[in-house]
């Protein structure tokens, strides 16, 4: 398994491999050709950004099962895909603003697939090729308007409502990881990717069927049972095993 992060320190924005408590800096892009430099840094002397630069955010809908069975729906009989726009991206430690507009906003746990190159109408068999890794995203969504819309787009693309991060980690079972989301302290949502409807190779193929993949792209994977309201002052942490924790707080 190796771990990277995307970071500034003082101007300068690069990637990092962490190498236990310190990160050592890359020269060149994670998704291509890249160097480690004798340059290293510890976590104090550095900020913390996304992980990544995606093109897009795709995600996926009810891919739980015990979630589909929590709002009370079928099991889908494929994938079921929306965008939320860059702007909605925030990186670990930064603040989730509440819309005005909405009365009830969720958390909502995902394990996030990180493309690792150009993915176009790929099978099953060859996704995990094009999978670089995976990293922390939280789902934030405008319940109640998510339910009076026809579509969720308005619901989801808030800016603030994709925090992602704080790093990828790469080499490891996608489909078995555990993921738990922890709401002011408390354990709100906790369950294991194996409960996937759709694994990682059929979301990544089914995707790249619909929409070329670029490298940096971000495939959220679906939220497991637990769903629920945050409120200002909270704070919200996702965690996927062998990743790590992200955590934001609300206002």
């Amino acid at each position: 398994m190796m771990q990277f992060v995307r970071f500034k320190k003082d101007d300068a924005v690069s990637y990092g491999e962490i190498n236990g408590q310190i990160i050592d800096r890359i020269e060149g892009d994670i998704f291509g050709e890249y160097k480690v430099t004798d340059e290293s840094f510890s976590f104090s002397d550095i900020k913390i950004l996304t992980p990544c630069l995606p093109t897009k955010i795709v995600c996926i809908g009810l891919n739980y099962k015990a979630h589909a069975a929590e709002v009370g729906l079928e099991l889908p009989e494929e994938p079921l895909i929306f965008l939320k726009p860059l702007t909605a991206a925030l990186k670990h430690g930064g603040e989730i603003i509440l819309p005005k507009m909405s009365k009830q906003v969720d958390y909502e746990a995902e394990v996030a697939l990180v493309i690792g190159k150009i993915a176009s109408n790929i099978e099953p068999e060859e996704a995990k090729e094009y999978i670089f890794g995976v990293t922390c995203l939280n789902d934030v969504t405008a319940r109640d308007l998510q339910k009076k819309d026809c579509q969720w787009t308005r619901a989801k693309s808030f800016d603030t409502f994709s925090p992602l991060g704080p790093r990828i980690s790469t080499g490891i079972d996608y489909d078995n990881l555990d993921i738990e989301l922890i709401h002011n302290g408390v354990t709100k949502q906790k369950s294991n990717t194996s409960d996937f409807i759709f694994n990682s190779s059929e979301i990544v193929s089914f995707v790249s069927k619909v929409m070329t993949l670029l490298p940096g792209d971000i495939i959220a994977t679906g939220t497991p049972f637990g769903i629920g309201p945050v409120k200002s002052g909270d704070t919200i942490e996702v965690k996927v095993e062998s990743v790590g924790v992200l955590m934001n707080t609300v206002r």
